[in-house]
């Protein structure tokens, strides 16, 4: 494949929140290129287990949850005391969710690339990369570390960057979840070849959260389309408004991991 380049971000708003982890994370990802570079990620990549199916996981239930997992968050500051990803991932598999987010970023998320493999070994179920990914290395590196899935966030990146990522996702068998906040991120979404489209309730540039956005986007997504709701999902009634709303899964972190019975919400979001 070559050596590529650090992506630039399309960041609409220079100094926001997400400019700032976009540029942290670019940080991070230099680092890891310096220590295993991209011919080494690409032969590991290649020599990873099979992908597990992310989107037909989603499509087999009646609202799937995504169950994510991190350290921390710049919203909610510290969320495990003891942060173990097996751990996690043993519970939220017993409680019945359809796939698992496992944050990778690590200044603002406490999260890393090999939690991913941690993740992987105790579960069955299907991996997302979350992570703030501008870049083909962070895509390799996530398929060598066992996701099958990569979350790109329409926000950071050039409409064109957006579809190269995506088929590059496609092109290593996984799935690509593009994150979207308003109809302009949308349109670049639907151009962009994904067959999966996240709504995030939370604007990534200021953190504020609308939880009447997917009953907004949700009608001008095609059906052959899978719609996942993001952030700010905590209850039944949330749940099923969503469902309510069409769409097919819905991620929760924050709710899960300061839930005393995770198992038990899953089921209740999953509206089991």
């Amino acid at each position: 494949m070559g050596e590529s380049q650090p992506g630039s971000g399309r960041i609409a708003q220079a100094g926001s929140v997400l400019a700032e982890i976009v540029r942290e994370t670019q940080a991070e990802v230099a680092a890891r290129r310096r220590a295993v570079p991209l011919a080494e990620v690409e032969w590991r990549a290649a020599e990873a287990p099979p992908v597990r199916g992310f989107a037909l996981a989603l499509a087999q239930h009646g609202l799937a949850v995504i169950a994510e997992m991190k350290a921390r968050s710049p919203s909610a500051g510290k969320l495990a005391a003891d942060y173990s990803p097996a751990d996690l991932a043993r519970k939220y598999q017993a409680g019945g969710a359809a796939a698992v987010s496992v944050l990778c970023q690590g200044s603002r998320f406490g999260g890393s690339p090999e939690h991913l493999a941690e993740a992987r070994a105790a579960t069955r179920l299907p991996l997302l990369r979350k992570d703030f990914v501008t870049d083909e290395y962070q895509v390799l590196e996530g398929r060598a570390w066992g996701a099958d899935a990569i979350l790109l966030i329409a926000a950071a990146l050039e409409p064109v960057r957006l579809r190269q990522l995506v088929r590059l996702v496609h092109s290593l068998g996984m799935d690509a979840l593009v994150e979207v906040h308003d109809e302009a991120e949308l349109a670049a979404g639907l151009d962009s070849g994904t067959r999966l489209i996240g709504i995030n309730h939370r604007d990534l540039k200021t953190l504020q959260v609308d939880l009447d956005l997917s009953e907004r986007l949700r009608p001008l997504i095609p059906g052959d389309r899978g719609v996942v709701a993001e952030s700010g999902i905590k209850d039944a009634a949330t749940a099923r408004r969503l469902k309510e709303a069409g769409v097919d899964a819905v991620l929760v972190g924050e709710a899960l991991l300061r839930a005393s019975d995770p198992g038990a919400l899953i089921k209740e979001l999953s509206l089991k």
